[in-house]
């Protein structure tokens, strides 16, 4: 997610859907993850700990710190962590490096690297999120797992090759550890109803390890026969639609509703989908995904100061579907993915870091049917090209309208790595893969 240049809700579902394919578009189910609820209990919000960095290294000619972080120490349990600044228009030139202590145990990771570039990711400027005074700067969130030590270095880049001339340091730095609450336990669902085939057998590429006998969420719904979805395409579309797949809502996966701003953004129409990666690292379970998605949800909205989660929705690599953003999964909810292409798009991440590892078939797979159901909707054809008016991204000045694919990657609109090179290859059998969902 590395960018060139960084510039930088209340229906809520009261029960998670299953959805599924037609028999006619019916491919292998993914894996669904523990039941996740909001009970409002004191372990399921989470919590966040905010720590302020200190002074490593100076430079010695001018005394600007050219080094900053967290000595090693004990903390209280965490999960996932990242770096935030006060200035949300501050870019950070430099390295950032983490260490982390498994939760009881002695053992310490080795050094990882955080993405310093996330700004792409935000609200467009100019917008009442955007311009709220409540955001700020800040790197990608890592999940690194349950955690009770961290070490944390912050290194300045040189600023010139022949000195030690340093880019200066964002004021303000903090590094943010995001403890996203227990999973609580309830009764299981027994899944899907007797004699239903339109659960096909388990994606091949889920590992024996991601792929257990774990029940139905509690919340979810036993899987239906397609129903009709609200007319909003236009009459010569309809004939496209597509089947709407499962999504687990934000109850599902245990949004605290509490932490989000209550007013709701809406675009007029949805003409694109943009395809990103969380950049959160690769090292979790799909039992994990919904306390990882608590996680960045708390890390969007309580460090980096966000009206809510920036994406519209989420895939983890089982080929789970998540609702993000609040306002409903069918309506075009205005999100904060895509700097300066928000308006009338849907922001789609897919939990992990893929610029070397290549994704699953399961979550390109869920990216086909989900971005096929949702441009269907507005009569968008998945295959096709659509025109988009940037509101200002550092790739393309605000005013100027750009021809993109219906179905992109982020880097289509801003400079930067996201969705990773091995997301972003697959994306043209995704665009195929869905207009053959929408029959097209």
């Amino acid at each position: 997610m590395r960018a060139s240049l960084v510039t930088s809700i209340g229906v809520a579902c009261t029960a998670a859907l299953v959805l599924p394919l037609s028999p006619s578009g019916a491919s292998a189910a993914p894996q669904v993850p523990q039941a996740t609820q909001n009970t409002g209990s004191a372990d399921v919000p989470g919590s966040t700990q905010s720590l302020p960095l200190s002074t490593l290294g100076s430079d010695r000619s001018s005394g600007a710190a050219t080094e900053q972080g967290v000595t090693r120490r004990d903390v209280s349990p965490f999960s996932l962590l990242g770096v935030v600044w006060d200035d949300a228009d501050a870019e950070l030139h430099g390295t950032v490096q983490v260490r982390t202590r498994t939760a009881g145990s002695p053992f310490w990771s080795d050094w990882q690297d955080l993405e310093t570039h996330n700004q792409e990711h935000g609200a467009d400027l100019g917008t009442a999120e955007r311009d709220s005074g409540h955001t700020r700067g800040s790197t990608a969130p890592l999940w690194v797992g349950g955690s009770d030590g961290v070490e944390l270095r912050v290194q300045a880049a040189e600023e010139d090759e022949n000195g030690p001339a340093y880019a200066p340091l964002p004021q303000g730095l903090r590094l943010e550890l995001i403890d996203p609450g227990n999973d609580p336990q309830g009764a299981p669902d027994e899944g899907a109803e007797p004699g239903d085939d339109s659960e096909p057998a388990p994606d091949p590429a889920i590992s024996p390890e991601d792929s257990g006998d774990w029940p139905l969420p509690e919340d979810l719904l036993p899987a239906l026969a397609r129903a009709g979805e609200p007319a909003v395409q236009p009459d010569s579309a309809r004939s496209y639609a597509a089947p709407r797949p499962r999504i687990i809502t934000r109850k599902g996966w245990g949004a605290d509703e509490r932490l989000r701003e209550k007013r709701l953004g809406y675009s007029k129409t949805l003409k694109a989908a943009f395809v990103h990666h969380s950049a959160t690292g690769n090292n979790y379970s799909c039992r994990q995904a919904p306390s990882v998605l608590r996680s960045i949800y708390r890390y969007h909205v309580k460090s980096s100061g966000w009206r809510d989660i920036g994406y519209n929705f989420a895939i983890d690599k089982c080929g789970n579907i998540y609702e993000g953003r609040a306002g409903g999964v069918t309506r075009p909810v205005l999100g904060a993915h895509t700097l300066g292409f928000n308006t009338s798009s849907v922001g789609i991440a897919v939990l992990g870091t893929y610029g070397g590892t290549n994704p699953r078939a399961a979550a390109t797979t869920a990216v086909a049917k989900l971005t096929a159901w949702k441009l269907a909707l507005h009569g968008v054809n998945a295959r096709g090209k659509v025109t988009l008016t940037s509101a200002g991204s550092g790739k393309y000045g605000k005013g100027r309208k750009v021809r993109l694919n219906a179905i992109s990657g982020h880097r289509d609109g801003f400079s930067t790595d996201c969705p990773g090179s091995r997301l972003y290859g697959k994306l043209s059998a995704v665009r195929k893969a869905a207009g053959g969902y929408q029959r097209r």
